[in-house]
């Protein structure tokens, strides 16, 4: 495994990455970035607002405009939104710079995991449910990841081991 300087956690939303995310970034005295609270704040809106007035496409053309903008990264916990794996180019220059971490969570956790669903701003729930979006993405998470880590009960602790574990980091 290569060592790098950055992690960037991937995943379906309400898999804990942005949780997972601040816990590890302040144990490696990393910074921490949750990109859809930069795009809410760039954009002065909601995710669910971007999505609601200018649709799922523009919506991921705004989220990879956003995140390019916070590149390049150095000692950073980056938690992008579960629908950055629709950006190849994204993707690509992230698995360049990061080790890149799936938080693999099972869809019955996920479901029960997230809350306000209809106002999380999640790219095409309008037209499918959680159960159709983790089975389009899972795929790509898996494609993308360097490390895998099935994430259902264990304590955020025992993940941030597994991680710093796993990812030689």
């Amino acid at each position: 495994m290569r060592k790098l300087n950055n992690i960037t956690l991937i995943g379906m939303p309400g898999s804990g990455k942005s949780t997972i995310g601040r816990a590890l970034a302040e144990k490696l005295n990393f910074k921490f970035i949750d990109s859809d609270d930069y795009i809410e704040k760039q954009e002065k809106m909601t995710l669910q607002q971007i999505i609601d007035t200018k649709g799922d496409k523009t919506f991921c053309e705004i989220e990879e405009k956003r995140i390019l903008e916070l590149l390049p990264l150095k000692n950073c916990v980056l938690a992008p939104g579960g629908s950055v794996i629709y950006s190849k180019k994204v993707m690509n220059i992230l698995k360049d710079s990061s080790v890149i971490i799936f938080l693999d969570t099972p869809i019955n956790d996920l479901e029960k995991w997230l809350k306000n669903k209809a106002m999380r701003g999640i790219v095409g729930l309008s037209s499918k449910s959680i159960k159709e979006l983790y089975n389009e993405r899972l795929p790509f998470y898996k494609k993308y990841a360097d490390i895998t880590i099935y994430y259902t009960n264990q304590s955020k602790k025992e993940i941030i081991n597994e991680i710093i574990k796993n990812g030689e980091i």
